[in-house]
């Protein structure tokens, strides 16, 4: 059997169940920058505790969000998180239903020598950080 044989019916059905109908993605995948802006325009320090804070907001909330959405887009410094009773987030979120996903990339980078074209960052260091 080849690794892809291996994984197949697995592929599949997580496949079905991202793609339910009336269910979407949440990309909480906000980097320490983007979520750092949204501290600014309030007051508030751009912490690694206040960013934990912030996202456990989103995991452990209690309500019925899980009926409208099948994967949850993580930054990377989320995966290390959890919430105040040591529950890490990708934990909690799984228990709600929801499918773990992470955002792999670091960003944006011109391309020097262009008229602004631009790149994705981290790709290429991906298999380290997995």
């Amino acid at each position: 059997m080849s690794g892809m044989e291996k994984y197949r019916e697995e592929v599949i059905d997580t496949a079905r169940a991202i793609a339910s109908s009336g269910r979407g993605i949440l990309a909480g995948d906000e980097s320490t920058n983007t979520i750092g802006s949204r501290f600014k325009s309030i007051n508030l320090e751009n912490t690694e505790e206040k960013r934990r804070a912030y996202r456990e907001l989103v995991v452990a909330t209690p309500g019925r969000w899980e009926k409208f959405i099948s994967r949850i887009i993580l930054y990377e410094e989320t995966l290390n998180q959890s919430t105040t009773d040591g529950i890490p987030f990708p934990a909690r979120l799984e228990k709600r239903g929801g499918y773990v996903g992470i955002k792999v990339d670091k960003g944006r980078g011109e391309i020097h020598g262009t008229a602004g074209d631009r790149y994705t960052m981290g790709v290429d260091g991906l298999a380290g950080r997995c």
